[in-house]
């Protein structure tokens, strides 16, 4: 083993499973099994060392400049990355060049902007289900600890959930990469989430452990500070390994997490995984994209990290009336001062996302153009503050007051940067002429340097006659007069010959020797310098990292409001009144989605009322595609808005907060997890039986559909009963089964919806309105015409509709459906007995009426024998 595969062995045993991407010289290197995952994943050739031994090393490589490419490419294949970097100039180097691994690169622990979404946030979350110490009381249900983290920004948050919820969560939360216990048998990573899944040592989730790595980290005696309780110790154990984790990826430092926040479940609104995914909230079902969604349909917002903390409000709306009002105050100010919303946004539009380019800086991967931005984010917030000053929502004087204008800072990094700045330090020539007088006097010396090389060339090609004579440059023995072969005869005596190519010498002089000595040293000592002048640069502006991370929190939630602002000023949304009363009242309702992606005006506007007085159960009966589904999903995008602080599509609003919004409104097939439509419809329905509260509310969508009709129905019934008697919550229930529509004459807090249907010369207009009363009919074949089935088929289908509505079974519980024309059924064809009842028959009485413990076997065969002859001779299954 050569000294260098020695080093590659000891650092890839430091990284574990990650892949390691090994540099040396221009290019990164992967060996052995690394080698052909990377040749497979990247395209790469494979190749390898010592070709002509028994055991050749499987290698492949890139060129440096394609690190950040390549590395997207792996995280997206849901590898990690270990980064080995030459951590010495190799001029300076006795012997092998040193080498350390300065990042472990996963799809959680990204900050570079290439490989990351701006509008999104990109978090790492640790899960550990967790059990009470003995002697302590013992919880209803199990609890598991959850944290998430954002390296890329600093967020870090807590909190301790039932074991039941955890995929809840999780989906709330949209991780990129999830951590767990490695031996935790209880707990088994769902292979088809959409994030990866990372196992870690069980010492890393220990909580005392936990607890001191967390203090140290926030320089805290405790962490009671943060919100947390005596029974939150899953929480803290979670924050510990994600912690953990975090500091063994990111050598460099994690300075910019500065809080964690304790999260504690009442002050959000709940809504499950199943909900999140029906109502679209922030990925749509189709594509699972963000494009499309809730979230996108109403993301206004000028800045990344606004749009990411959009999506953070629409995941997690509040339940907590004071400050939804707070919020609403906010947008309202915005609403009504066009020109007040036209300068913010103006304004943020010119700022950068500095919540990302502090990440960088604290973790020592920033470059100039990184503090660059910075400065002139902070060059906006004169003007911005300004606009800002004495209004009256508590909000906004809350956001004013924490942007702080740094005007030290600003003018230091103003007068030291370029106007252009390079990505990296190392490119040099990015501090401003003027700024020290020293680099200055380096960089007039090196420059003068350059000018003595070109006019000592152009002298010397007078002196020697020699017309194509050069001085160049290299890094084994520096400048040098270059002279072809067809002029060696004019080379004077005192040129010192070094090198002889084919077509040319190469020549050194001690004039030439001496004006480089001046040049390099000169070049060297202005890099050094201007390194040195960065380096401080960006610790004046780490020590300003606290302050700068509340001016970006702050310009980041402005956005949001004004956005919020813009939206309802462009699409005429209305502020909501809100209550803590188990109200419903939405006049003109609209879809939010449909409302914003349809020309203004084209969307059927709708009331919806929800009250003990006027129904808390509404049912909603009506055609396919009339918009029965459209409507329910729009009640809840309504109410989940006005509780993310949001104004609403409709002309006025009056919401009651819900403490948990549940939507069943379609499931497909779960084959991964050996789940049929049914089942997830039935466990969804479960799940809202069980938990939904009378401050919650419901929407559900043709439940009973995956089963029989009369189970549907059945199912169907009882469930509508049970919210109505024992949960008494606002339910939006559409359904085919017109037989529910019964249910209003005998509950008091159910009534009937149906959409307006128009029928004229057997065509059937859908006019998408809502009005009261129960339908009578599906329009299904209708529907079925309009999907461009087959003339014939809906032809026989209108009579066996027909047949079917007159009555469908005869005494004998047969089908009464008579076979259509041309059926090629035999003569004497016979019907199955049914499964689920007998026909009326003799035989079968005598058979009930039998003492089989009194007869003997003559008298059974004898009675065998009169039941043929008869069942002969009457027969309810003919042969």
């Amino acid at each position: 083993m050569t000294p260098m595969m020695k080093q590659y062995h000891e650092a890839k045993a430091a990284c574990g499973d990650a892949l390691l991407l090994f540099r040396m010289g221009d290019f990164y290197e992967l060996f052995l099994d690394d080698a052909k995952t990377a040749a497979r994943i990247l395209g790469l050739t494979l190749t390898s060392r010592d070709k002509d031994s028994a055991n050749p090393t499987a290698m492949a490589g890139f060129p440096h400049h394609q690190l950040d490419s390549y590395l997207s490419k792996l995280i997206q294949a849901g590898f990690r990355a270990a980064v080995c970097e030459q951590v010495e100039d190799p001029k300076q180097a006795k012997g092998l060049v040193k080498r350390e691994i300065t990042r472990l690169v996963s799809a959680g622990t990204l900050t570079d902007d290439d490989l990351l979404n701006p509008r999104e946030a990109n978090y790492l979350a640790a899960v550990v289900l967790h059990s009470p110490r003995k002697g302590k009381k013992q919880s209803d249900e199990p609890v598991a600890g959850i944290a998430w983290a954002e390296l890329s920004s600093g967020r870090f948050c807590a909190g301790v959930f039932p074991v039941s919820r955890v995929e809840d969560e999780l989906a709330r939360i949209g991780p990129a990469e999830v951590i767990y216990r490695e031996d935790d048998a209880n707990f088994s990573p769902d292979s088809t989430a959409p994030w990866s899944w990372t196992a870690r040592p069980a010492w890393s989730f220990a909580e005392d452990a936990s607890i001191e790595l967390l203090c140290k980290q926030f320089s805290v005696g405790s962490l009671e500070g943060f919100g947390f309780r005596d029974d939150d110790t899953a929480a803290i154990r979670a924050a510990g390994a994600a912690l953990t984790y975090l500091q063994e990826t990111q050598p460099g430092g994690l300075d910019h997490f500065r809080s964690i926040s304790a999260h504690h479940r009442s002050g959000v609104l709940e809504i499950d995984a199943s909900t999140r995914r029906s109502l679209e909230i922030t990925r749509t079902l189709r594509t699972s994209s963000r494009d499309g969604s809730l979230v996108d349909a109403i993301d206004m917002t000028c800045t990344s990290a606004g749009s990411r903390l959009l999506a953070d409000w629409i995941a997690a709306p509040l339940v907590d009336l004071d400050a939804i009002c707070h919020r609403h105050d906010a947008v309202a100010e915005f609403h009504s001062g066009a020109s007040l919303r036209g300068d913010v946004r103006s304004t943020l539009k010119q700022t950068y996302d500095i919540t990302r380019l502090l990440a960088r800086i604290a973790t020592g991967r920033t470059g100039p153009r990184d503090l660059q931005q910075v400065a002139r984010t902070l060059s906006g917030l004169p003007t911005l503050k300004a606009k800002l000053a004495g209004r009256k929502p508590k909000r906004i004087a809350h956001l004013e007051s924490h942007l702080h204008l740094c005007p030290e800072l600003r003018s230091e990094l103003e007068s030291a940067l370029a106007d252009e700045c390079p990505l990296n330090a190392a490119d040099g020539n990015f501090v401003r002429e003027g700024f020290d007088p020293e680099l200055d006097s380096l960089r007039e010396l090196a420059a003068g340097g350059k000018q003595w090389i070109l006019e000592y060339q152009q002298g010397q090609m007078d002196a020697t006659g020699i017309p194509n004579l050069k001085v160049g440059y290299n890094k084994v023995f520096g400048y040098y007069l270059e002279v072809t072969n067809a002029h060696k005869d004019k080379v004077p005596a005192d040129f010192i010959r070094k090198q002889t190519l084919k077509n040319c010498e190469r020549y050194i002089t001690p004039e030439l020797k001496e004006y480089e000595e001046k040049v390099l040293a000169a070049d060297e000592k202005a890099s050094a310098r201007e390194q040195l002048i960065f380096h401080n640069l960006r610790t004046r502006t780490h020590q300003h990292l606290a302050t700068l991370q509340e001016v970006a929190a702050a310009m980041a939630e402005l956005d949001v409001l004004a956005a919020l602002a813009e939206l309802s000023a462009q699409r005429n949304w209305v502020r909501p009144q809100m209550t803590d009363d188990s109200v419903l009242r939405i006049e003109e309702g609209r879809h939010p989605v449909l409302d914003v992606s349809l020309p203004q005006g084209e969307f059927v506007p709708n009331d919806c009322v929800h009250s003990p007085e006027t129904g808390m159960i509404l049912l909603i009966t009506g055609p396919n595609m009339s918009g029965k589904s459209t409507y329910i999903r729009q009640v809840a995008l309504i109410t989940l808005l006005a509780q993310a602080g949001s104004f609403v599509p409709a002309r006025t609003a009056l919401i009651g907060i819900a403490d948990r919004i549940f939507a069943r409104v379609g499931a497909s097939d779960e084959l991964s997890r050996g789940q049929s439509t049914f089942m997830v419809e039935m466990v969804e329905t479960a799940r809202i039986l069980n938990t939904a509260s009378s401050r919650s509310l419901v929407i559900l969508d043709e439940i009973g559909r995956g089963t029989s009709t009369y189970d549907g129905l059945s199912l169907a019934w009882a469930i509508t009963e049970h919210l109505h008697e024992q949960i008494g919550c606002r339910t939006l229930f559409a359904t085919h089964y017109h037989e529910l529509t019964q249910l209003e004459e005998s509950l008091p807090r159910v009534a009937n919806l149906n959409v307006a249907v128009k029928e004229w010369n057997d065509e059937v207009v859908f006019l998408h309105r809502i009005i009261p009363g129960g339908a009578d009919k599906s329009y299904g074949i209708h529907v079925a015409r309009l999907a461009g089935v087959p003339s014939e088929v809906n032809e026989r289908a209108k009579d066996v509709l027909a047949q079917l509505e007159i009555d469908h079974r005869d005494a004998l519980d047969r089908p009464t459906i008579a076979p259509p024309q041309g059926h090629n059924a035999r003569e004497g064809g016979s019907y199955q007995l049914t499964l689920f009842g007998f026909a009326d028959h003799p035989v079968l009485s005598q058979v009930q009426r039998l003492d089989l413990n009194s007869m003997t076997p003559i008298d059974a065969m004898q009675f065998l024998q009169r039941a043929q002859r008869e069942l002969q001779s009457n027969p309810v299954v003919k042969s």
